[in-house]
C-alpha cells in the first residue's frame, strides 16, 4: 500500500550499546503487607460507597432497635455539702488535719466523694423507696432500682446529677420523686449524726486540754519563781546594753593607761639624760610648779651671764647669782622627782580599773549565756500553753456553734432542678453508635475487600511493589476503551481494517491532551535516563493481557516521531497481533515474514498516514512456533539493522507470564518498559513477571502505571487544555480534562 518505507534511507550514525549503569536489571519487589496511611485513606477513598452502604445498614438497624425497645429517663439535681456549722467543725479541727490530707485529690475537686455515692445506692436508702412502690409496680426491687440509677457529679461544684431509666415514663417520674425526698431527708439526718458526732468528740476532749493548759500555766510560774525573771527578753536586752557600755569603758580605759605608760617611759629617759632635772615632757610642762622653778633658774642664767660681761667670776654679784642658781636646782629636781611619782600613781590607778572592768565584763558574758538557754526554756514553755490555749479555745467556740446548729431543721442539701417529665433516652446515641460502628465496620470491609482483589490502584502502590523508577502516568482515556470493545468483538481486526480501507479512516492522533502530555513525559523521561548513550531500542510489555502495553508502545511510537525522531513501531506480537487494526493498515507483510525469508525489510515497513518520521512493520502472518521465529539469528540481525536505521524502535511483544517472546527480544535490546494497569493487574502476577526478569539479562528501564483515573490537578494546566487552539490542535475537543 501507499506508505511503504522509502527505498533509500540515511543510515543513522553507529553508537554503543552501553545501558544505562544505574538501572535494575530485574525486578526485586518486596512484598510489604502493612498499609501505611496514604495506601489506607487511599482504599477508603476507592470503597467510599461500601462504606456508605455498610454505615446506612448498621445505622438502619440501630435505628430498629432504638424505635422498637425505647428506653426513658430523666434526672434531679441536688447541691450537697453545703457551708454548716459541724462543715466548719470537721475542717478546722487540728486532729482533722490528717484525714484532710489523706483524702482523695478527685474526689475533693468533683465535691462528691465515691464512698457517698455507694450509700445513695445502698438498701438503707432504696428499700423504703421499693417497700413504698411496690403495691404500684410489684416486679420493682431493690435490685433493678439500684440498677437503673445513676449518679453523675458536676465537675468542679457541689453539684450531683441523679438519672434513672426504664422502659415506663410514668414508672420514672414516680421514682425520681422519691428518690429526691429521700436524699433530702438523708441529707437532715446525716446533718443531725454529724452534729452529734462533732459534739461528743469536742466534749471527750475538752478536760484533756483543759488540763494541758492548767499544767502549763503552773510550769511557767514555777519557771519565773526560780530564775527571779518575769521576761527573759526584757532582761536580755538590759544585759545587752550594760556590756555594751563597759565595753566601752575599758577601751577608754585602755587607751587612757597607754598614754599615760608613753608618757612615763618619755619622763624617765629624759630625766636619766638631764641630771639637772631640766627636761621638756608632757607631764612636766602641764605642771605649773614646775615651770615657775624652771623660769627663775632661766632668769638667774641671764642675769649671770650679764654680770660676768661686767665683772669677774669672784665678784660678790657674780657669787651672789650662782648661789641663786644652786639653790634652784634642788628644787627643780625635787619637783620633777614628784611629777614621776604622780604618773606612777596614775598608771597603777588605770591598771586597776581597766581590771575590774574586764571582771565585770566577763560576768556579764556568762549571765548572758545563762539567760539564753533560760530564755528558750521559758519560750518552749510559753509556747506549749498558747497552743493548749487556742486548742482549748476553739473547742469551746465550736461546740456553742454546733449547740446553736442542733436546734435547727434546716436541711443542708438543695434541689437545684426537680425531676423532670421522662423523655426516650438513648436514642441519639444508638444512632450515633450505629453510625460509628457502620463506618468502622465498614472501612474494615473495605480493606478487606481491597485487600482480597490483590491488584493495583495507584502509582505509589506500584513503584512501592517494584522498587523500580515510576516513568510514567497514563491517565484513562474513554476513546480507547471503545476500541478495545470493538476490537474484542469476532472477527473485529478484519471488519475494522475493510472499512477503513473502504471509508478513508485515518485515526485520531492522541485523543485528550492529558493522555497526550503523559506519553511525551513518558518519553522525556526515558530519554533522560542516560544522556551519553539514549536508549535506541526498547520493548514494551506486561505481566497479563489486557493490561495495556499495546496502546503504550504505539502512543509513544507516535509521541517520539512527533519530537522529530525517527520511530519504527515493531509488532512483535506473532500470536495475536493488534497493532495494524489500531492504525487501520494492512498485515500482508511483517515481522514473521521478514524472519521465514528472504525479503528486504525495507519492502515490509509501513509509513504512518499522518506522521511523517514513524513507520510501521506489523506482526505478518501468525506463527505456530513464534519462539523460534524471535530467537532466530536473521531475527538478531533484523534487529540490528533497524537500530542502526532508525533513532528509536520500540518493540511490542505478548505478556510476559507464560510467554518467553518478550525476554528474547528484550535481550537484544536497551531495556524493557514494564507496563502496569491500574485497577487490573494483579500483584502476584505482576511478581511473578518481575522474577523472571530478575533470572534474564534484561534489563528494566522502569515502571508505566496506566488507565490511572486520578483527575488532573493542576489548574493552570487545565486551562490550556480548554483553550481553542489547543481543540484545533488535536482535531477536536478533549474527551478528558
Amino acid at each position: 500500500m501507499d506508505g511503504q518505507y522509502p527505498q533509500s534511507l540515511p543510515p543513522l550514525s553507529s553508537k554503543n550499546g552501553k545501558r544505562p549503569h544505574w538501572l535494575m536489571t530485574g525486578g526485586q519487589p518486596e512484598e510489604d503487607d502493612v498499609l501505611d496511611l496514604g495506601q489506607i485513606f487511599a482504599v477508603l477513598r476507592r470503597r467510599s460507597l461500601l462504606i456508605a452502604g455498610v454505615a446506612t445498614v448498621v445505622t438502619s438497624l440501630a435505628l430498629v432497635k432504638a424505635v422498637t425497645n425505647p428506653t426513658y429517663k430523666s434526672t434531679f439535681q441536688i447541691l450537697t455539702r453545703p457551708v454548716t456549722a459541724e462543715s466548719q467543725v470537721v475542717t478546722s479541727l487540728p486532729q482533722s488535719l490528717n484525714a484532710n490530707v489523706n483524702r482523695d485529690a478527685n474526689n475533693v475537686e468533683r465535691g462528691f466523694d465515691d464512698t457517698r455515692m455507694k450509700l445513695l445506692t445502698s438498701s438503707r436508702i432504696l428499700q423504703p423507696i421499693v417497700d413504698r412502690l411496690k403495691d404500684q409496680y410489684p416486679e420493682l426491687t431493690y435490685e433493678k432500682l439500684a440498677a437503673g440509677i445513676s449518679i453523675k457529679p458536676v465537675p468542679n461544684t457541689e453539684i450531683v446529677e441523679i438519672i434513672y431509666e426504664d422502659s415506663k415514663p410514668e414508672k420514672v417520674k414516680a421514682i425520681l420523686d422519691e428518690l429526691s425526698k429521700s436524699y433530702l431527708a438523708y441529707s437532715l439526718d446525716e446533718r443531725l449524726a454529724d452534729v452529734r458526732q462533732g459534739t461528743n468528740f469536742i466534749d471527750s476532749q475538752l478536760p484533756q486540754l483543759q488540763k494541758q493548759v492548767e499544767t502549763g500555766q503552773q510550769r511557767l510560774q514555777q519557771f519565773r519563781q526560780e530564775y527571779n525573771l518575769f521576761d527573759p527578753e526584757s532582761q536580755g536586752r538590759e544585759l545587752s546594753e550594760q556590756m555594751t557600755a563597759f565595753r566601752r569603758q575599758r577601751l577608754e580605759n585602755e587607751v587612757a593607761l597607754n598614754q599615760v605608760r608613753s608618757g612615763f617611759s618619755d619622763l624617765q629617759t629624759q630625766l636619766s639624760q638631764k641630771p639637772d632635772g631640766v627636761a621638756a615632757t608632757t607631764a612636766l610642762s602641764q605642771n605649773t610648779r614646775y615651770q615657775k622653778l624652771l623660769e627663775q633658774l632661766q632668769t638667774v642664767d641671764t642675769q649671770i651671764a650679764a654680770e660676768s660681761s661686767l665683772f669677774v667670776d669672784g665678784s660678790p654679784n657674780v657669787k651672789v647669782l650662782q648661789d641663786q642658781r644652786s639653790n634652784l636646782l634642788p628644787l627643780i629636781n625635787n619637783e620633777a622627782q614628784r611629777v614621776q611619782d604622780e604618773v606612777a600613781s596614775q598608771i597603777r590607778d588605770l591598771s586597776a580599773r581597766n581590771q575590774a572592768l574586764v571582771g565585770t565584763e566577763g560576768q556579764l558574758n556568762q549571765r548572758m549565756r545563762q539567760l539564753s538557754v533560760i530564755a528558750r526554756e521559758y519560750t518552749r514553755i510559753q509556747r506549749e500553753l498558747q497552743i493548749a490555749t487556742d486548742n482549748l479555745n476553739q473547742f469551746l467556740g465550736k461546740r456553742e456553734a454546733l449547740r446553736i446548729d442542733a436546734g435547727q431543721r434546716q436541711t443542708p442539701w438543695q434541689l437545684v432542678a426537680a425531676p423532670g417529665e421522662p423523655g426516650q433516652s438513648r436514642f441519639k446515641t444508638t444512632l450515633a453508635l450505629g453510625a460509628v460502628l457502620g463506618l468502622l465496620l465498614g472501612a474494615a470491609i473495605a480493606l478487606l475487600v481491597d485487600k482480597l482483589n490483590n491488584i493495583f490502584y495507584s502509582p505509589d502502590e506500584i513503584k512501592a511493589a517494584t522498587r523500580l523508577p515510576m516513568l510514567g502516568v497514563i491517565p484513562t482515556n474513554q476513546e480507547l476503551d471503545e476500541m478495545d470493545r470493538l476490537n474484542a468483538l469476532p472477527d473485529a481486526g478484519g471488519v475494522f481494517q475493510r472499512a477503513s480501507q473502504f471509508m478513508g479512516f485515518k485515526p485520531r492522533k492522541f485523543g485528550a491532551v492529558p493522555f497526550l502530555e503523559a506519553f511525551r513525559s513518558l518519553y522525556t523521561n526515558i530519554r533522560l535516563l542516560h544522556s551519553d548513550t539514549p536508549v535506541r531500542s526498547l520493548v514494551v510489555s506486561s505481566p497479563t493481557p489486557q493490561d495495556g502495553k499495546s496502546t503504550v508502545a504505539l502512543y509513544l511510537a507516535q509521541v517520539a516521531s512527533a519530537m522529530g525522531q525517527r520511530v519504527l513501531l515493531v509488532d512483535a506480537e506473532l500470536r495475536r497481533p493488534q497493532l495494524h487494526n489500531r492504525l487501520g493498515l494492512v498485515n500482508t507483510k511483517g515481522l514473521s515474514d521478514l524472519i521465514g525469508s528472504n525479503l528486504d525489510y525495507k519492502q515490509a515497513i509501513q509509513q504512518s498516514p499522518q506522521d511523517e518520521n514513524l513507520y510501521i512493520l506489523t506482526a505478518g502472518q501468525v506463527s505456530r512456533d513464534p519462539v523460534s521465529l524471535l530467537s532466530s539469528v536473521k531475527m538478531q540481525q533484523l534487529m540490528e539493522q533497524f537500530k542502526s536505521a532508525f533513532d528509536l524502535v520500540i518493540y511490542d511483544t505478548p505478556p510476559l507470564i507464560g510467554f518467553a517472546d518478550a525476554n528474547l527480544v528484550a535481550a537484544k535490546t536497551d531495556g524493557l518498559l514494564f507496563v502496569t494497569r491500574l485497577g487490573k493487574t494483579d500483584r502476584d502476577a505482576q511478581k511473578q513477571a518481575l522474577e523472571g526478569l530478575r533470572i534474564s539479562p534484561t534489563v528494566i528501564l522502569g515502571t508505566v502505571a496506566n488507565d490511572s483515573k486520578q483527575p488532573v490537578g493542576n489548574l493552570q494546566m487545565a486551562y490550556y487544555y480548554d483553550t481553542v487552539q489547543t481543540q484545533q490542535a488535536i482535531g477536536g475537543a478533549p474527551t478528558l480534562r
